[in-house]
């Protein structure tokens, strides 16, 4: 199955979550834009880089949690749901919480391309664009095909886009701004590429 199916016919969200409910485990599945996107399942690179990060959170930042199955509520950008790779949140946040959860407290989404047709349009351009729109205070995209990690910060009030955009190459250090504060040594991804 390639990345990203769409489906542009009306569906609301309750719809959709009655659609990915039964849908397989081999997929991830995500309501944005307006299109059901279909991601499969990630590669042991792609895992090790996720698991990097929990781990550096945890070390950096004990008092909050990155979580890596939550799905959103993107509401604002065509009442979207969305499964980013990575949620940072205060420890126990989505405790009570359904598969979709609500954004209040998420300080960062997390995104680690794959190796897929449409993770451009995914990654690069509909998920930074939905983050800005909610008000996610910092998006981090570890881009494995570019070597890059960017962060985008400052979400623009008027709503689809970030103000601020900060790449640096895999090996160099980068500063994830408040509210997250944690420095990356990106030395270790050079290992998780193709």
């Amino acid at each position: 199955m390639t990345a990203m199916a769409d489906h542009m016919s009306p569906m609301t969200p309750a719809e959709f979550e009655r659609f990915a409910a039964v849908e397989s485990e081999t997929v991830r599945l995500e309501f944005i834009d307006g299109r059901i996107g279909v991601e499969e399942a990630a590669d042991g690179d792609h895992g090790e880089i996720i698991m990097w990060l929990i781990t550096q959170c945890m070390r950096s930042r004990p008092d909050l949690a990155l979580n890596n199955t939550q799905g959103l509520k993107v509401e604002k950008y065509r009442e979207g749901r969305a499964r980013p790779d990575g949620s940072l949140v205060p420890v126990g946040h989505f405790a009570g919480q359904g598969e979709w959860a609500d954004l209040a407290g998420v300080l960062m989404t997390v995104e680690v391309t794959s190796y897929d047709s449409d993770t451009g349009r995914r990654d690069r351009k509909e998920k930074p664009r939905a983050y800005a729109d909610v008000g996610i205070p910092v998006y981090l995209l570890i881009d494995r095909d570019a070597c890059t990690v960017s962060v985008f910060s400052v979400p623009d009030p008027d709503g689809g886009r970030y103000r601020h955009k900060h790449t640096v190459t895999f090996g160099e250090r980068v500063s994830l701004p408040e509210p997250v504060g944690i420095e990356l040594d990106t030395e270790i991804l050079k290992n998780y590429v193709r």
